[in-house]
């Protein structure tokens, strides 16, 4: 665009040069009419115009040159001024300031100097001169800002895409990691448990393989609905929120009461971060200690949503496949107080009694009414 911008100007600057020519001429009938020298002169002008990208200086100069030519000469006013006018228009639009105002200056000096030569010593005549110089480089420089600023909004809308689109790769990332980690987790306490009794006690292997088809289901459900993010245009599920609370406390393989206190609407991203905390707290309660009591509290406040899950501790030793040492990647809790961290929010896990209690509280905008 660049390239094929300057031959396009140069010949818009030709054709207004030749034409204001004939039209100067006729209105200024005591300067000398324009003749081949003066539109050889003229078109230095253009072709100024056309090579000022590659050598902005020499151009200009060759222009201002050609024009005081064009004065000395006794040629009407006027056509002669508006090539030097756009090639120090461009010097400062193009961010060579320096040599722009260097030249406007050397332009004033000449035209002044013109003036003096041929006895026109008007006050008024000579600020005019000044005044249309200051005011084309004004002009010139109010356009040099906007351009600036439009390109650095443009560099910041960029850089805020990239941004969000990172961010959206380690959210997706995250959700995965949730989702497999919980389901896959489940699927593996509930296989271990599942080898263990298959002899002693088939009803309970019936339900633990039960369990793992509605986990297995539930993964790829879940994978499914975060991969199809990545496809435009493909349709998504619903993201993960606690309105699904009752879905995964059915496949926890747990006793689970679940209690809410209160109710109020909250922000997608507290939802999406509270349920896979409650996620991630019962596949712990199922991988250390099986065949525990959990309750899971949620209390709506003004300010604050707080979550807390509470199991009563290991009532039935785990199946010989399932050690502690064997049993995730250790990252569960701290990836749950990133999340809570991520929101404002705090994360306290530890012993609570015989069991174990996770609490989370994520700050929450005031309601509007």
């Amino acid at each position: 665009m660049r390239r094929t911008f300057d031959p396009y100007l140069a010949l818009i600057v030709a054709a207004v040069t030749m034409v204001t020519s004939r039209g100067a001429a006729w209105g200024q009938p005591d300067r000398v009419p324009p003749d081949a020298y003066a539109y050889a002169l003229l078109l230095v002008g253009p072709v100024a115009v056309l090579l000022s990208r590659r050598f902005p200086l020499l151009t200009t100069a060759a222009a201002l040159g050609a024009c005081d030519l064009y004065l000395i000469a006794g040629y009407p006013y006027g056509p002669c001024f508006f090539s030097p006018a756009v090639l120090l228009f461009l010097l400062v639009a193009r961010g060579r300031r320096l040599v722009a105002w260097s030249m406007a200056g050397l332009t004033l000096v000449s035209f002044l100097s013109y003036a003096w030569l041929v006895g026109n010593r008007d006050f008024f005549h000579n600020v005019w001169i000044l005044t249309s110089i200051m005011l084309l480089m004004v002009l010139a420089e109010l356009v040099r800002i906007v351009k600036e600023r439009r390109a650095e909004r443009e560099r910041t809308a960029e850089e805020e895409a990239r941004r969000q689109a990172s961010e959206e790769r380690l959210t997706m990332a995250q959700e995965l990691h949730d989702v497999l980690a919980h389901n896959i987790s489940l699927i593996h306490v509930q296989a271990s448990t599942g080898l263990h009794l298959i002899d002693a006690n088939p009803e309970q292997a019936r339900t633990a393989l039960a369990t793992i088809k509605t986990a297995s289901k539930e993964v790829l459900g879940e994978m499914r609905s975060v991969l199809n993010v990545l496809r435009e245009g493909a349709p998504r599920s619903p993201t993960a929120g606690l309105d699904r609370l009752d879905e995964l406390v059915e496949r926890s393989g747990l006793t689970v009461t679940l209690k809410r206190v209160g109710s109020r609407p909250l922000p997608s991203q507290v939802e999406r971060a509270a349920y896979r905390i409650v996620q991630e707290s019962l596949t712990n309660a199922a991988r250390h200690a099986p065949g525990a009591d959990v309750g899971v509290r949620l209390e709506y406040a003004d300010k604050e949503l707080v979550v807390r899950v509470t199991d009563t501790g290991a009532t039935t030793p785990p199946a010989p496949s399932e050690s502690l040492s064997e049993s995730g990647s250790g990252n569960g809790i701290p990836g749950m107080r990133e999340r809570a961290a991520a929101l404002g929010g705090t994360l306290v896990a530890g012993p609570s009694g015989p069991g174990f209690q996770v609490e989370a509280r994520f700050p929450l905008p005031e309601e509007t009414s």
